[in-house]
């Protein structure tokens, strides 16, 4: 009898360390205290999101079975994650048999380097680009220009960041942390032959990109795409959009190349029912968006001649195997968490660093990318930037618990840094708290902490190491007695007797008082 050595299970390998953009180079409140400084950022981030939230609002209230849906949304999307594996054999099989060809790419080097092939292939130079995160994700445009390969966004605000040379701060609006009168002057220094008159109306700044994008559209070969859905049932693919960019970069060049990451994979036509009345809601605030482009494979004569879907992983499985991140993977890329988010509305995308910003960025990017893969690692600080107010769990149309995620990740940060000073902190309160004569002993002594007071009755900063906690906070001045104390003087006896008086007088009824 034979036997054959399987090996030891691992778990399977986050993304890559210095690939991609899933990594900022500071930790999060030194980025934060970055972008606090920018006033303009603020003012355009509080415009921003208000508008959103409030249209949001509205046409949610629209729906009377707004939660049955999000409910549905959840269901469907913990269906998809939990037949992962044979969604996306059946997807291959379903895009292969309508003419299209699949890759799998396990990082972003390997997607990188098949998506460079694929367009050397056609012998062009150029790409337009349809918005797509996981192309930023794994720094795309950056690897074809090393290759001598120019990507052409043509969503609006991609175009605006790409032409100044900036980052994405929004998963959905990426040029969020710019106005009317930043972008008029982008365009007039960075598009070619552009109106010098133009004015910072937004019909205006409109018309110069469109000009400007329509002989791209014309002339370029080759599209890259990514995808909001993928139908493991039919092989069809799927962008929801607002401006049609998306819709002529899949209809017009003659090869297209789609970078789509596993998690978006559902398995059945009929569940784009849900999603399509979830996405536009939460995400722009509309009842539908104005573009929706399906397709499955190649057909003879219409639409691009060649078809290639890039199916990524890049951190995903590792994701999938941790039962905090799989539920992170359900996400649909709405942004409506970045929207109600009140630390994302004061700091903006910049501060976090990843591709994936707000709360929903907070879970995911630790997720597939992990908190220590080297020294200091920012991605370690992304759990704590959360004032864990729900709100993100209450918008998010998918019900991630956000905020538990976070709690989650922040309790296995602080398991991996070892003895550190808020660990040894707690553990000397618990040993104080578990004697009751050194506590009461305690008390007495923390009274003394109230010379430290201002006028206002707080303390602003602490002696190390509890430094950290006052840099950012105030500190109540202890009270004079401790609650004992009250509660064993005639002044507390004399309160509670009065309460109690005044409880049975609210348990008796009407008439027999």
């Amino acid at each position: 009898m034979s036997s054959t050595f399987l090996g030891m299970p691992a778990r399977p390998p986050r993304s890559p360390y210095g690939e991609g953009h899933l990594r900022g180079d500071q930790a999060f409140p030194q980025a934060a205290a970055r972008e606090l400084g920018n006033r303009q950022l603020r003012d355009n981030l509080h415009k921003a999101t208000r508008t959103i939230r409030a249209k949001r609002l509205a046409v949610t209230a629209e729906l009377p079975d707004w939660e049955e849906l999000r409910s549905a949304g959840a269901a469907l999307k913990n269906e998809a994650m939990s037949r992962l594996p044979e969604l996306l054999e059946q997807l291959e099989a379903k895009v292969t048999e309508a003419g299209g060809t699949v890759h799998w790419a396990r990082d972003a080097a390997e997607a990188n380097a098949l998506v460079a092939e694929l367009v050397a292939a056609t012998g062009s130079r150029e790409v337009i680009k349809v918005k797509s995160m996981a192309t930023q994700e794994i720094g795309l445009n950056e690897y074809l220009e090393s290759q001598g390969v120019t990507a052409h966004e043509t969503d609006l605000a991609e175009l605006i960041v790409q032409l100044a040379d900036d980052r994405p701060s929004h998963i959905l609006v990426p040029a969020i942390h710019r106005n009317r009168e930043e972008i008029r002057r982008i365009f007039l220094e960075r598009i070619p032959g552009v109106d010098p008159d133009l004015t910072s109306v937004p019909a205006e700044l409109a018309a110069a990109a469109r000009a400007y994008l329509r002989e791209k559209f014309m002339t370029v070969p080759v599209a890259v795409s990514g995808a909001n859905f993928g139908i493991a049932e039919t092989g069809t693919l799927s962008v929801v959009e607002s401006e049609g960019n998306g819709r002529m970069c899949l209809t017009l060049p003659k090869t297209l190349i789609t970078v789509m990451g596993i998690e978006k994979v559902l398995p059945r036509y009929a569940d784009l029912e849900v999603f399509l009345q979830l996405l536009p809601r939460s995400s722009t605030g509309e009842r539908m968006n104005p573009y929706t482009t399906l397709w499955t494979g190649v057909t003879p004569g219409d639409g691009p001649q060649e078809f290639h879907l890039v199916l990524l992983d890049n951190g995903r499985t590792a994701a999938l195997a941790d039962a905090v991140g799989r539920e992170a993977l359900n996400c649909i890329r709405c942004s409506a968490c970045l929207n109600v988010c009140p630390v994302y509305e004061r700091v903006g995308g910049h501060a976090y660093g990843s591709t994936y910003p707000g709360p929903i960025g907070a879970v995911l990017t630790p997720q597939l990318a992990g908190t220590h893969a080297a020294k200091d690692d920012p991605n370690a600080s992304l759990p704590y930037a959360s004032t864990l107010c729900g709100a993100c769990y209450d918008a998010c149309p998918v019900k991630i618990d956000i905020p538990s995620l976070l709690v989650e990740l922040r309790h296995q940060t602080t398991e991996r840094t070892g003895r550190g000073a808020e660990q040894l902190a707690m553990k000397a309160v618990a040993a104080v708290m578990g004697r009751p004569k050194l506590y009461r002993a305690a008390q007495k002594a923390a009274a003394i902490g109230r010379i430290a007071a201002g006028r206002d009755g707080t303390i602003s900063r602490l002696p190390p190491p509890l430094s950290g906690w006052s840099e950012s906070r105030d500190t109540p001045a202890p009270p004079r007695r401790t609650f004992r104390d009250w509660y064993a003087s005639e002044e507390g006896r004399r309160a509670l007797a009065a309460a109690a008086e005044h409880q049975d007088l609210d348990e008796t009824p009407e008439g027999e008082r």
